[in-house]
């Protein structure tokens, strides 16, 4: 079997341990591991008939040239927030121009035909997107083309549906904690109230934990109304 593995969105700590991990099991297994470069980017610069977009593109993993990456955080396979579902005009590259191509139009282009076609190319039989929402959601549109997807929740805001645990998730609350603690110092010296506004879009559970962990006197979140009234009520 041919395995394919992409890292998307932003970074985290855990990317690299995920990749020798999945790696060195594979191998055990008796299988073959490709790994995408860029995330999405990948599959989506790939020229089946351009041999020097392979070294862009996509690399072979083995226990060699992954065994010491989990020595260090991020993906040493590297990021994009590439979609190809959803590609501007100006990022198409030439050779997946139409002859009715238009560079000033500004609809988003779909080339999962095309990235469907890379993957039968490489022989890919299933592929590991490691990401968030984003990542894993163009992931779902190839599953539902028929092809083997394997979904790694990879995101510090914790929203991906269908796990109680994402890559990223500890080192976020981890680190809220320590920024929120240090800020208690200049915002007692100062006697001030601090405000402090975490990332998680439409999910609070990073807020939440952090806020509980860290003893602060109010936590809002998204997914909760909230009185404004009863918020600045201190007793």
């Amino acid at each position: 079997m041919r395995i394919g593995i992409l890292t998307g969105g932003g970074d985290v700590p855990g990317l690299n341990p995920c990749i020798k991990a999945l790696v060195y099991r594979a191998i055990d297994e008796g299988h073959e591991v490709i790994g995408f470069r860029r995330g999405w980017w990948g599959p989506f610069n790939y020229n089946p008939d351009d041999p020097s977009t392979e070294k862009l593109c996509i690399t072979l993993l083995d226990k060699v040239n992954t065994r010491t990456i989990d020595r260090s955080g991020g993906t040493f396979l590297h990021t994009s927030r590439t979609n190809p579902s959803k590609i501007p005009p100006s990022q198409v590259p030439e050779f997946l121009k139409a002859e009715d191509f238009n560079p000033k139009s500004k609809k988003p282009l779909d080339f999962t035909d095309h990235i469907l076609k890379v993957l039968k190319h490489l022989n890919i039989d299933v592929l590991i997107p490691i990401g968030g929402d984003d990542t894993l959601g163009y992931g779902a549109r190839l599953f539902d083309e028929d092809f083997p997807i394997v979904a790694i929740p990879k995101t510090m805001d914790n929203d991906v549906f269908g796990t109680d645990y994402c890559l990223g998730f500890s080192t976020a609350v981890t680190r809220s904690v320590q920024f929120i603690h240090q800020l208690r110092t200049p915002a007692g010296s100062h006697e001030r109230i601090a405000v402090i506004e975490l990332f998680g879009r439409y999910s609070g559970q990073t807020a939440l934990i952090s806020g509980f962990l860290a003893g602060v006197d109010r936590t809002i979140i998204p997914e909760v109304p909230f009185d404004i009234t009863k918020l600045v009520i201190l007793s």
